[in-house]
């Protein structure tokens, strides 16, 4: 069997043309979990920054509602005082247009 130069030739081409693909198949793989890692890291971040603005708002409505609920809650005590104070005068028979 005779040994033809172009036969070697395209012997030898193929075969760092097949290590080149090698190389580069790994070269992405390496890639491509170095994106996912970074992309699960960015995903982790954002999670965490949306977690505590979330915990933040929340926190900051319950202050609101809780300043609002004794605000109200004590004009109600006052006026309850008031007007019971009024039903017993009446009660009693004071005149609310009696001089003091």
């Amino acid at each position: 069997m005779k040994f033809n130069k172009a036969a070697g030739l395209v012997l030898a081409l193929s075969m760092t043309t097949l290590a080149a693909v090698a190389q580069s198949a790994s070269q992405d793989m390496k890639e491509a979990g170095h994106d996912t890692a970074t992309a699960t890291k960015k995903a982790g971040h954002g999670i965490k920054k949306g977690t505590e603005e979330g915990y933040d708002k929340t926190a900051s409505g319950t202050k609101k509602v809780y300043h609002k609920t004794a605000k109200g809650t004590k004009k109600a005590y006052h006026k309850t005082a008031n007007g019971t104070k009024k039903l017993g005068d009446k009660i009693v028979g004071k005149d609310d247009n009696a001089p003091k």
